[in-house]
């Protein structure tokens, strides 16, 4: 099966400034891919080429199957779109935003839309402009969805809601998951964490790691070592030990290529007699990238 969205050597530049550097990633199709880094790394400019809104300088992508470029009316009427800056009329009720974007999406479901509504408790006959953020994120979301989207993508949908509104969309965006595939971009760590299949780290415009989430949080592990004396261990430590921290009698790092059979041999390799405890801790996605962001920035690695 062909991936639904294809990047390759993507690269954008604005003036001198180089924004995207080179990306190379898929975006199977049915899977949920969340597209991850701190402010400025990227997210939004890689959104806008997706979605035929910037060209890129050089490098192309390729959405359902199709030049970003060529991306017409007709492609659109399979591709859902929200945005933490999401405009919409507000003289509007949400009853008539619903009616007004049927015509336009030959895929619309009309007890979709009311199942949406009804998920969301959304008040049908208030004008848009009264609605609060959540309120108008959800009623975004809903009229995205409505219409079965073949792919769905959301610009920093979970930033400034609170708690419940983000559960709310995180369990919208999980019940269409497989027949709509998700390209979502976000900072909040947290939220993408509870249910991407996919993961993909930007970072000053490289994408640093495009992988599986379950492959991802399996080889990261944050491993302590008690020693009897102080321990140096020269020039002995391997390549994929990050975040490496010592004190007399403790030993903390980052394996990111942690096996469970190699890297215990590695430690008593490594350390031998000195050893007197080993704890092996798995990490969620927000200190895994913590510790991308400090390896890739010489200003703040160990």
């Amino acid at each position: 099966m062909n991936p639904i969205f294809r990047a390759t050597g993507l690269s954008k530049s604005f003036g001198k400034v180089r924004v995207l550097d080179g990306l190379d990633f898929e975006v199977p199709e049915g899977s949920i891919f969340g597209l991850i880094g701190p402010n400025g790394a990227g997210k939004t400019t890689t959104i806008k080429i997706l979605m035929n809104i910037l060209q890129p300088t050089s490098g192309h992508a390729e959405v359902l199957g199709m030049d970003s470029r060529e991306l017409g009316p007709e492609a659109l009427e399979r591709i859902g779109y929200v945005s933490e800056n999401q405009e919409m009329p507000g003289w509007m009720t949400v009853e008539y935003l619903m009616g007004y974007l049927k015509p336009f999406y030959p895929t619309w479901d009309d007890a979709r839309a009311k199942q949406l509504i009804d998920r969301f408790e959304l008040p049908p006959d208030r004008k848009l402009r009264h609605l609060s953020r959540g309120m108008m994120m959800k009623t975004a979301l809903a009229a995205s969805l409505a219409y079965r989207p073949r792919l769905l993508v959301m610009d920093e949908p979970f930033s400034g809601l609170d708690p419940m509104v983000r559960e709310e969309l995180i369990e919208g965006l999980a019940a269409s998951a497989g027949e709509t595939t998700l390209f979502v971009s976000s900072h909040d760590l947290g939220e993408v964490e509870s249910f991407a299949t996919h993961i993909g780290y930007l970072d000053r415009g490289s994408l640093q790691i495009t992988e599986e989430m379950a492959s991802l949080t399996a080889r990261f592990r944050q491993i302590e070592v008690t020693v009897d004396t102080p321990f140096d261990a020269g020039g002995r430590w391997p390549a994929t030990w990050l975040r490496r921290e010592a004190t007399p009698s403790l030993v903390r790092f980052v394996d990111s290529q942690f096996h469970p059979e190699r890297t215990p041999s590695e430690i008593a390799h490594i350390f031998g007699a000195a050893v007197k405890t080993v704890s092996i801790q798995t990490m969620p996605l927000r200190t895994i990238f913590v510790t991308l962001s400090r390896q890739n920035d010489p200003r703040k690695s160990s």
